[in-house]
């Protein structure tokens, strides 16, 4: 059973008409707020609660069984930008892919500076729940546009985020983009997720969620024990990679990911959440 709305609202909307990739940010909303609503939730969102409670939506007919896998995923990426904004003050974020991701809410510290990027339709739905402002500015453009990269004051730091971005793109504009930055953004991070082979694979063949959602196609997966590899082939500018998997699932079989992320054979056929840090001239 789900658990009670913690925040009720005053109005429902109707529910955003969306397909293909922007579809995905209502799955992702879903798991994040059911995850947020909780008594026992060991992630709070309480922006997600709120705009998930305001779109009239059956989340759980689409999506199935909320897994928590998409709030892992942000508490993840929460807990590698807290310490980087503490040691950055002023600087820059930049949100590929944003669609209904609260990170900036949650994270806020007062002066960083975020820029949320994303396609005409995902930017439309956001503005419906979550109002651009003077440090959290909205740059309508696919991330594959590298004219978003003027948008970016780098001089006190750039920390750039991807959330189920790059598994949507081919393989060579996943590393055209990130090339991109590697060689824009001295010095800054970047941060991403991957999928493994097999379920991209799983996807290109037609992945029914349930009977009522079919997953997007997602062309670019890639194991974890080539990460690093990938990487440095297509950028002279990387300086360290690091990533690892999903640390918390709910559901079965989902939670099988946390043992096979103990054996080394059967670890690189997980998904990873990949922090890379890009070298100074």
């Amino acid at each position: 059973m789900s658990p009670a709305p913690l925040n009720p609202v005053s109005t429902v909307d109707a529910a955003p008409v969306l397909c293909g990739v922007p579809q995905t940010m209502l799955w992702t909303l879903h798991n994040r707020a059911t995850e947020s609503l909780r008594p026992d939730a060991w992630f709070r969102d309480p922006e997600a609660e709120r705009i998930f409670q305001s779109i009239a939506f059956d989340y759980r007919a689409h999506f199935g069984r909320p897994d928590s896998s998409h709030a892992t995923r942000s508490q993840m990426f929460d807990e590698a930008l807290r310490p980087w904004l503490a040691a950055h003050p002023g600087g820059m974020v930049v949100e590929l892919g944003c669609g209904l991701e609260t990170q900036f809410q949650r994270c806020d510290d007062g002066r960083v500076r975020w820029l949320c990027v994303d396609v005409p339709d995902a930017i439309a739905v956001r503005e419906r729940y979550l109002a651009p402002s003077e440090r959290c500015r909205h740059i309508v453009r696919s991330a594959l546009d590298l004219s978003w990269m003027d948008e970016v004051e780098a001089s006190k730091g750039v920390f750039v985020t991807a959330q189920g971005l790059f598994m949507y793109f081919p393989e060579d504009e996943v590393g055209r983009l990130i090339s991109a930055m590697a060689k824009r953004f001295e010095g800054g991070e970047l941060m991403f997720d991957t999928i493994p082979r097999w379920f991209s694979r799983k996807t290109m063949d037609g992945f029914d969620v349930t009977r009522h959602y079919r997953a997007p196609p997602m062309p670019w997966g890639i194991n974890r024990d080539e990460i690093e590899a990938a990487l440095r082939a297509w950028s002279p500018h990387i300086a360290s990679v690091q990533h690892e998997p999903y640390r918390r699932f709910r559901t079965f079989p989902a939670r099988l990911g946390l043992w096979m992320a103990h054996i080394p054979p059967l670890a690189k056929f997980l998904p990873a959440i990949v922090r890379v840090r890009f070298a100074r001239e």
